[in-house]
């Protein structure tokens, strides 16, 4: 699939908010219970999502006007990669990972590191991520995985 990416705006709050939480529901909560799932959610409110824009490099994956796709640069580390389940296999991820990348080699990043779900692991993995070690917090297990971007065109 052709992606067009861009740098997520204030006014894609909610659209991201839709993807996230359409992925958390549907798609996450194969590997995590319900609990888990809600308190996450908690997170990813159009609000959340509005101070997130603030204090982090996000981009959307759109099809038109339509945001499916969402992922968000801390520094070295990224955070917040969703794609909306209909979505999902078409190689969104991968775009929005690429352009990730970009932005990481060009703020002087060589290794990002992330917090990936159970679900994520194997689309990670692929991108050449390596775990490094497991986190828990609560009910929820997530690994924590890392690759040098220095060297990735």
């Amino acid at each position: 699939m052709a992606c067009t990416i861009r740098t997520a705006m204030t006014d894609d709050a909610a659209g991201i908010s839709r993807v996230v939480l359409a992925a958390l529901h549907e798609t996450n909560a194969r590997d995590y219970g319900p609990e888990t799932i809600a308190r996450i959610a908690r997170g990813f409110t159009p609000e959340g999502i509005a101070a997130q824009l603030a204090a982090r490099q996000v981009f959307v994956a759109l099809d038109g006007d339509r945001i499916l796709g969402t992922a968000s640069r801390d520094g070295r580390v990224v955070r917040a990669v969703f794609v909306a389940p209909e979505a999902q296999g078409r190689g969104i991820g991968r775009c929005l990972m690429g352009e990730v990348d970009r932005a990481a080699r060009a703020a002087g990043v060589t290794t990002l590191t992330l917090q990936s779900s159970l679900t994520a692991v194997g689309f990670y993995a692929r991108l050449g991520f390596r775990a490094t070690r497991e986190h828990r917090h609560a009910e929820e297990r997530t690994v924590v995985m890392e690759r040098d971007v220095s060297t990735t065109a």
